[in-house]
């Protein structure tokens, strides 16, 4: 190969330098960027959830339910102006990371990066910190590390990175159960529904409802828990799951538990459903569950 590259003439050379540039970004600027992530998503709720909660206070029929989503809109007005968390949970970090295959880390440990972040997030910005080191032992480790990150690798030579703090009431009533094929739709929509009920007031009603179905048993839990990062409202590229989040949706605002589980119509905001190919012998459904305070913010470097 060296002996190619020399041969060609110096324009040529430098065009092919040119070609093999990488871009390189440093650790230091994923750690910095994490730690604001974590500030902003924890403090600054979406415009996509204050509209789907203030579209929900004017169908709410219930007057107490209609009274409690405008004071979660209050909330999260004042968690915005005061510069404080909108939730006293500020949850499990939960990492979401694009990395473009062009890309070249420098100066670090990728992976470390990004608990210095969360680390850094959680304590500049004073919130509160949820993770044990052992989950019997139940240490806290002090400064909500380590975090959880998942990490896909696309074209390009950007990266994408996305904090999703996850409260603990919400994802303690998400599930995952390996349905029979014959078990069909309507299988998946009853424990869909069931999964919903059975939480009741637990998980902090309004909710937004991810929903993975196939692949295998941590392909259909990691589809339910992504597709939380939709835009509330958003429309699914699926017409056949376009159909199918609104059946659950419209049923799921039938149970009656209403905002805080205090009784209404508005029980959720959102159902997203993703899909992936499934085994012949397998049905997979895995549903995660996220409280009013669907959290989660991105950046590109």
């Amino acid at each position: 190969m060296t002996a190619i590259y020399t041969s060609r003439t110096n324009s040529a050379n430098t065009a092919l330098r040119g070609a093999l540039e990488i871009k390189k970004i440093h650790c230091h600027f994923i750690t910095k960027a994490v730690a604001k992530l974590c500030c902003d998503a924890c403090i600054h709720l979406g415009q996509d959830v204050l509209t789907a909660l203030e579209k929900g206070i004017q169908q709410e029929t219930s007057p107490t339910g209609k009274e409690i989503l405008e004071i979660l809109v209050k909330n999260a007005h004042i968690a915005t102006a005061e510069n404080i968390p909108m939730c006293q949970d500020t949850g499990f970090a939960v990492v979401f990371v694009e990395l473009g295959q062009d890309v070249h880390i420098t100066d670090g440990d990728f992976n470390e990066a990004i608990n210095e972040g969360v680390r850094q997030g959680y304590q500049d910005g004073y919130l509160r910190k949820s993770i044990v080191s052992h989950p019997l032992k139940r240490v806290n480790t002090g400064d909500n590390t380590p975090c959880i990150i998942h990490t896909k690798i696309v074209p390009g030579e950007n990266i994408k990175i996305t904090v999703a703090p996850k409260g603990g009431g919400s994802e303690n009533m998400s599930a995952l159960k390996m349905l029979k094929p014959a078990d069909g739709l309507n299988g998946v929509k009853n424990f869909v529904i069931e999964t919903v009920k059975a939480a009741g007031p637990n998980p902090c009603p309004p909710l937004v409802i991810g929903v993975g179905i196939g692949g295998t048993m941590e392909k259909a839990a990691m589809m339910a828990k992504e597709s939380l990062l939709r835009d509330v409202g958003s429309v699914n590229p699926l017409a056949d799951l376009v159909v199918l989040e609104q059946e659950l949706l419209t049923e799921i605002n039938k149970l009656g538990i209403g905002p805080q589980g205090l009784g209404g119509k508005i029980t959720a905001l959102a159902v997203h459903v993703e899909i992936f190919a499934a085994h012949i012998a397998s049905l997979p459904v895995a549903v995660n569950i996220n409280c009013h305070a669907a959290r989660h913010k991105s950046v590109i470097l």
